[in-house]
């Protein structure tokens, strides 16, 4: 009787020990009877989010995150008899219906909550209003990072909405760019560890940190890993991620997903005149400083776009404020501007028709058109930089993606006194780097797939009596 006292005992200190580690379980099901068509990562990558029910894919753009989703959706509909909800960026919808339509999946694009009896149902986000979370067992957020740029009250509602659901998917190629703390967003979409907790968890608040993993979180103070703790938060994070940028991270063949040559090309214009307040042209210091020069210069900058975009080939040209946008349109023939003043149809039908080939240039921002389309017909962009890495990151691979069969060419376009936004913008893709190397360092860790595995580190077992 002893023994078993001391042998249960052991087990349930165990099970304490591993409850601690935060490794997340399984909600879903197993499922063995994919489509063929599914590449084999593919394959393996939705039946694991299916068996975890509650998940992440963090797929670079290309390898399939949307007939990945449709397949996870049709197979919760077909296990659960349940309905599916698959939210996207805009214009993203009529897509993967179109894709859906392609691999013989039923989905319905709505925009008024009026679905019929539809069980896959895809929208936009800005219509989320129009759905009642009680009519849907699931629900995927495509392009996943978008949320951080809605305002307040409708990222709230999108993160609430998910929350009532026994399924959910998220799937995006740059799950947290600019800051990795991000991650605790989807965590707390997902229903596992909230944003909060997950900091109490891992981090410690340190204003001083000049480590390079530290990062801002919400309340702006600067946060960075506990001395024992990082490894760990990639363990946790892989309990219920996936991160991929070529089929071999993950252990498969990365024949077909070769990206073509990318070539980028700066092109620093001067400003006429020195700011207001200062005899000589001078550096922008601070984002007041980087804010007031991006102003002064919007008719230099602009004509320099003009006279790098082909006139011969599609080609689209990112702006960050209104003013450029409105004078590159004019000053570019037969240039076609989507600005935020557009209707949500008005958008995608401009959208649409650039993918089908009948704009030649378009003109848009980053954060209206950069997430979620397909554009491998088009190899060529301009850029003025921001300190957004994701919207970079974004806009770039709406071409340079697999699947594309050209060299992609970029021209950023900046100033002298922007030299910091450049910088910063190296800076954060080096982090980002690190980062989804990380998260695939860990992956690829038995130790943080199988939550049966022991920890690296042995501990002396408490002698019962």
């Amino acid at each position: 009787m002893h023994g078993d006292t001391q042998t249960n005992d052991l087990h349930s200190y165990r099970n304490f020990l591993a409850g601690k580690s935060q490794i997340e379980g399984e909600h879903g099901f197993a499922v063995d009877d994919l489509p063929e068509w599914l590449f084999p990562f593919q394959r393996h990558l939705v039946q694991w989010a299916l068996k975890k029910g509650r998940a992440a894919i963090f797929a670079d753009c290309g390898l399939g995150k949307t007939p990945m989703q449709l397949v996870w959706a049709d197979r919760i509909v077909r296990h659960m008899n349940g309905r599916v909800l698959i939210l996207t960026p805009l214009a993203v919808g009529p897509q993967t219906v179109r894709e859906a339509e392609k691999f013989g999946i039923e989905a319905v694009h709505c925009r008024d909550g009026k679905f019929g009896n539809a069980k896959i149902v895809v929208t936009n986000y800005e219509r989320l209003h129009y759905f009642d979370p009680k009519d849907f067992i699931g629900c995927v957020c495509d392009e996943s990072s978008i949320l951080k740029n809605f305002e307040g009250t409708t990222k709230a509602a999108i993160t609430e909405f998910m929350r009532k659901m026994m399924y959910r998917l998220l799937c995006t190629a740059t799950a947290a760019p600019n800051d990795f703390m991000e991650l605790g967003t989807s965590s707390e979409a997902l229903g596992y560890l909230g944003y909060m907790d997950m900091l109490g968890q891992f981090f410690k608040n340190d204003q001083q940190s000049l480590h390079p993993m530290s990062s801002y979180g919400r309340n702006g103070h600067r946060w960075r890993f506990k001395a024992h703790a990082e490894r760990d938060f990639w363990r946790w994070m892989c309990s219920w991620a996936r991160a991929i940028r070529k089929p071999s991270d993950i252990g498969f063949d990365d024949d077909g997903f070769q990206l073509p040559p990318l070539t980028s090309e700066t092109h620093t214009v001067n400003a006429s005149r020195p700011l207001d307040g200062y005899l000589f042209k001078m550096p922008a210091v601070g984002l007041a400083e980087q804010r007031q020069e991006r102003s002064h210069t919007v008719k230099e900058r602009c004509e320099k776009v003009a006279a790098l975009v082909p006139l011969d080939d599609y080609c689209v040209v990112w702006g960050q404020l209104n003013a450029e946008t409105d004078l590159i349109t004019k000053l570019i023939p037969n240039a076609v501007q989507v600005s935020g003043k557009d209707s949500d149809e008005s958008k995608e039908e401009k959208f649409e028709a650039f993918q089908r080939g009948e704009i030649q240039t378009l003109v848009t921002k980053p954060i209206i058109g950069a997430f979620g389309l397909n554009w491998q017909h088009c190899n060529r962009m301009t850029f003025f930089p921001s300190h957004s890495f994701e919207q970079y990151y974004q806009a770039v691979r709406r071409f340079w993606r697999f699947g594309q069969t050209r060299p992609v060419h970029i021209d950023l376009v900046t100033t002298e006194g922007e030299w910091d936004v450049m910088k910063n913008l190296q800076r954060k893709a080096d982090a980002a780097d690190k980062m989804f190397q990380s998260i695939v360092d860990e992956m690829n860790n038995e130790l943080s797939i199988n939550r049966s595995q022991k920890f690296e580190k042995t501990f002396k077992e408490p002698q019962w009596t």
